[in-house]
C-alpha cells in the first residue's frame, strides 16, 4: 500500500536500559529536550518515564522509558532511526521497540492542546489506546487509593494484549499506552462495572485538571 507522504503519523518507542546506564537514562528526562526540539518534522514530543506495575502504577520502572512523537508527515518520520536523539538512546539501551500508529479518534488535551489529529477510520483488528490525565493536587490521595483496583480490573480484561503506564511526573501526570485485540474488546472493558465505578468517581469528585483519550490503528513503518 502506498503511503501518503503528507500524512501525520505517531510513534511510541520503549527503550530498556541495563543497570549501568539507568542513571543516564533518568537524566535524559531533562537533558534530551533540546535534542527532541531540534528534530525536524516533530509536531509534538515527550520523553516519558514508565510504571513497574500493570497500567497505572505507583512503582516506577527505572529500566524503561518511552519516547512519544507526533510527526508532521511520514517522510520526516522516516529520519527517526538516523536522528541524533535515537542514536544516543540506542547506543546505551538493550532493546528498542517502536509502535507506529495512525490516529482514528482523540478528545481532550495534553498541556492545553490536543496533539493528535484524526485522519483514519477504524474498521477492525488491533487498536492502540493512549489515555492521559493531569491530577488535581487535592485529589491525589483518592486517585492513589484506587490505583490497585484499576490495575486489577485491567489485568482481567479480555483482549488486552499489552499495557504500560507512562508519564511525566509520578502520581501527578499519568498516562497509559495499551494494545487491544479489537475495539469491541476495549469497549467491553470500558463498560465493566469496576471500570465504570472509577469513572463515576473521577467525574463526581473532579480528580482531573486535564485529560485525554486517543485511539489509533497500526501504521506502516516509514521508510528509514
Amino acid at each position: 500500500m502506498e503511503l501518503d507522504a503528507a500524512q501525520e503519523v505517531t510513534s511510541i518507542t520503549f527503550f530498556r536500559y541495563p543497570k549501568k546506564h539507568r542513571w543516564w537514562a533518568f537524566n535524559q528526562m531533562q537533558l534530551s529536550q533540546r535534542f527532541l526540539a531540534a528534530m525536524p518534522g516533530v509536531k509534538f514530543g515527550k520523553l516519558l518515564g514508565t510504571g513497574g506495575g500493570f497500567g497505572f502504577s505507583l512503582k516506577p520502572d527505572l529500566s524503561t522509558y518511552a519516547l512519544l512523537i507526533v510527526w508532521k508527515d511520514i517522510r520526516q518520520a522516516g529520519t527517526f532511526g538516523e536522528s541524533e536523539l535515537f542514536g544516543r538512546f540506542r547506543e546505551r539501551s538493550e532493546t528498542q521497540n517502536t509502535y507506529w500508529m495512525d490516529c482514528v479518534q482523540s478528545h481532550g488535551s495534553w498541556g492545553g492542546t490536543n496533539p493528535f489529529s484524526s485522519h483514519k477510520t477504524y474498521q477492525d483488528g488491533p487498536l492502540y489506546v493512549i489515555t492521559r490525565a493531569r491530577l488535581n493536587w487535592l485529589k491525589i490521595p483518592q486517585f492513589l487509593s484506587n490505583v490497585p483496583k484499576a490495575s486489577s480490573s485491567a489485568e482481567k480484561a479480555e483482549g488486552l494484549q499489552y499495557t504500560k503506564g507512562i508519564g511525566e511526573w509520578p502520581a501527578i501526570e499519568q498516562a497509559t499506552f495499551s494494545i487491544w485485540q479489537s475495539a469491541s474488546h476495549m469497549r467491553s472493558y470500558a463498560y465493566r462495572a469496576e471500570h465504570q465505578e472509577i469513572i463515576r468517581k473521577v467525574k463526581k469528585e473532579q480528580w482531573y485538571k486535564e485529560e485525554l483519550f486517543a485511539r489509533f490503528v497500526p501504521a506502516e513503518t516509514p521508510v528509514q
